[in-house]
């Protein structure tokens, strides 16, 4: 009953790819802007119904829980973009509230405050600040197919021979998991990781900076390091893991790349789950 809810998120979440949907909802908070608003209580509404589902209740979590929604929100009224992309991004990186709740139930908690996240960063910045050049929306030409494909081409090989050299991954083996459980990963790994991902890192980050800075490499340089950075506390290696964040620094320019030059977010998003995919299946 509780990944229902997990699915529930994840079905809203892939909703915004509707651009009807996109279009009412901008409607809707740009006549009515204070229903912005609705979205800090109603999404800690949902955070403690999950939480009921699993038996944790817990106050302190709830009122950080509120406090995590809220703070976007205010940094997005007042025009501070990237202040409230960190708000987004910082508590879930660290784990804020974990301490709240019981091992067994951090996993599913995780998960409906990731898709909290998303769909807060998707109505704020895609809806109600309407900001440009997010590109979440479906494939519109056939580049956005070969593009991925392209660029995993090129950029594989490179990533691979790097991790073997520095010692993040062994040499290249053939999988041994059944076809079965390798397609169910895939898919899993780009609603669960690349997607996500790829909102914040590229949708977000990169865009927001390129706006700001200009569109050439410094800045795609820039955000490709911040990608990395992001993953130092990120096993298995010893952390900080320098190791992780030389090869997603790496990845993070070819997805930045794909991004820039696709004109929808899944384009990167598929190449990111494709190189995710060919490091946990074959190395």
């Amino acid at each position: 009953m509780s990944w229902v809810m997990v699915l529930a998120l994840l079905l809203l979440i892939l909703g915004f790819f509707s651009a009807r949907f996109q279009a009412w909802l901008r409607n809707l908070l740009h006549a009515r802007p204070r229903l912005v608003w609705v979205l800090p209580p109603l999404l800690t509404a949902v955070f403690a119904i999950a939480s009921l589902l699993v038996h944790v209740v817990s106050v302190p979590l709830f009122i950080l829980v509120l406090a995590y929604t809220i703070a976007p929100v205010v940094c997005v009224s007042l025009g501070f973009d990237f202040l409230a992309v960190l708000f987004l991004w910082l508590p879930l990186e660290f784990s804020a509230g974990g301490a709240f709740v019981p091992r067994p139930a951090q996993g599913f908690l995780h998960s409906v405050a990731y898709g909290i996240a998303i769909l807060l960063g998707l109505t704020l910045f895609l809806c109600y600040r309407s900001l440009p050049g997010m590109k979440y929306n479906l494939p519109r030409q056939f580049a956005d197919l070969w593009l991925p494909l392209a660029a995993f081409a090129l950029t594989a090989p490179v990533l691979a021979a790097a991790g073997i050299a520095i010692g993040f991954i062994p040499p290249p083996h053939f999988p041994t998991a059944a076809g079965s459980r390798m397609a169910t990963a895939a898919g899993l790994i780009f609603v669960g990781t690349a997607l996500p991902e790829e909102i914040l890192f590229r949708s977000l980050i990169q865009n927001l900076l390129m706006k700001r800075f200009g569109f050439g490499w410094p800045m795609l340089l820039v955000s490709a390091l911040i990608f990395g950075a992001a993953h130092l506390d990120n096993g298995p290696q010893p952390l900080p893991n320098w190791r992780y964040m030389i090869l997603a620094t790496m990845a993070g320019v070819a997805y930045g790349k794909v991004f820039q030059r696709a004109s929808s977010v899944t384009s990167s998003a598929l190449l990111h789950t494709m190189v995710d995919f060919t490091k946990h299946f074959f190395f």
